[in-house]
């Protein structure tokens, strides 16, 4: 038996980027992170984060394109690999992304009064710093 399934649960990095492939079809780009929080041999907190390229074709590019920076989403897909060789350099690289089946945004970031509202001033990252009794993404009390 073989499976290729992924859920993750996130926050945005960026608007998503809409393009139309060849054939006209839209495809919404975006990044995805996703962070957890562990303490390292000295006993320290520490936080890691891992972002997923996000790629919504069709009718998904529409839902995409609805959600802001930051908003904190719900994404089911399979990972896909790509290989191409940009005419820059020449040199092949290859990626891997999350094709989204079915997404759905969870929740405002903290602060957020309505939908795309800025909640910081700085340029700060899309995933917020969970500290002072706060909770993490998945509930859990932080600090």
């Amino acid at each position: 038996m073989q499976r290729n399934r992924l859920e993750v649960v996130g926050y945005l990095a960026a608007k998503p980027a809409l393009r139309y492939l060849p054939s006209g079809t839209p495809v919404a780009n975006v990044r995805l992170g996703e962070s957890y929080r562990y303490q390292d041999g000295d006993g320290k907190p520490q936080q890691h984060t891992n972002w997923h390229n996000l790629s919504f074709y069709g009718d998904l590019s529409r839902v995409a394109m609805t959600f802001e920076k930051g908003d904190n989403i719900f994404v089911e897909g399979t990972i896909e690999q790509r290989q191409f060789t940009p005419k820059g350099d020449g040199v092949q690289r290859i990626v891997h992304e999350v094709v989204v089946r079915n997404c759905h945004l969870i929740a405002a970031l903290r602060g957020a009064t309505t939908k795309g509202a800025t909640v910081t001033t700085s340029e700060e990252s899309a995933i917020p710093d969970l500290q002072n009794g706060a909770t993490d993404h998945d509930g859990w009390p932080v600090g």
